[in-house]
């Protein structure tokens, strides 16, 4: 495993970068191009989701050439996946679901990986496994900040950390990071998949400098 720094520093870190962008990219040279544009704006973040077959070697390529960049794998669904994508350079991973077995593994290797959850039922037992860096998705459809709060509640004193991802938008963002249990969240509306494909760079800086002031309020 080339993978190093502890769960719980990663999940700091996270807690202070607050925003990161969530990017579907099909091909390595626009999705260092992404990357770049993140470098340059000052949001030196990424989850690059493991749903196209580019995923990996862009997060490979990605890691050495932005070591800065704080990146992550999305869509982790089993445990070779995982190990792929820290073995690629990852640091942190989240999955949509909760799945016991990639749970496991990551905490007995201590990575952090955040499985996702919209029940105290899946809280639970993610917090059981060893597991408190938890996605909350998908965040608006599961009943957004108010859902999250009711979530949080009975959960408090166990420093469970999380990381609202699914219809998080500008209009809404600053209601999930009002939250002191949120460490971050996915910016799935920052680099969408569209605009990268069609080169759509500046419009791509535009949205990304105004995640970084509203990031910045916190």
């Amino acid at each position: 495993m080339g993978f190093k720094e502890n769960a719980a520093a990663v999940v700091e870190k996270l807690s202070q970068i607050k925003i990161v962008p969530v990017l579907v990219l099909n091909d390595e040279t626009s999705g260092l191009k992404m990357c770049e544009v993140l470098m340059d704006c000052g949001l030196p973040a990424a989850e690059v989701t493991f749903r196209t077959t580019a995923a990996e070697g862009i997060i490979k390529a990605a890691a050495v050439r932005f070591p800065e960049l704080y990146l992550g794998a999305g869509t982790i669904l089993n445990v070779k996946d995982l190990h792929r994508a820290f073995d690629a350079g990852a640091k942190f991973a989240v999955a949509p679901g909760f799945n016991p077995t990639v749970v496991r593994e990551a905490v007995s290797c201590d990575l952090a990986f955040a499985p996702g959850v919209c029940t105290p039922s899946e809280a639970e037992q993610a917090y059981e496994l060893g597991c408190s860096f938890l996605k909350f998705f998908p965040a608006e459809a599961a009943g957004g900040v108010a859902m999250l709060k009711s979530l949080i509640a009975p959960y408090k004193h166990l420093g469970l950390r999380f990381m609202p991802t699914g219809g998080v938008s500008t209009k809404n963002v600053a209601d999930y990071l009002a939250l002191k249990e949120v460490a971050a969240v996915g910016g799935t509306w920052l680099g969408k998949a569209d605009d990268v494909a069609a080169g759509n760079w500046e419009h791509i800086r535009e949205a990304v400098t105004a995640a970084i002031e509203l990031r910045n309020q916190f």
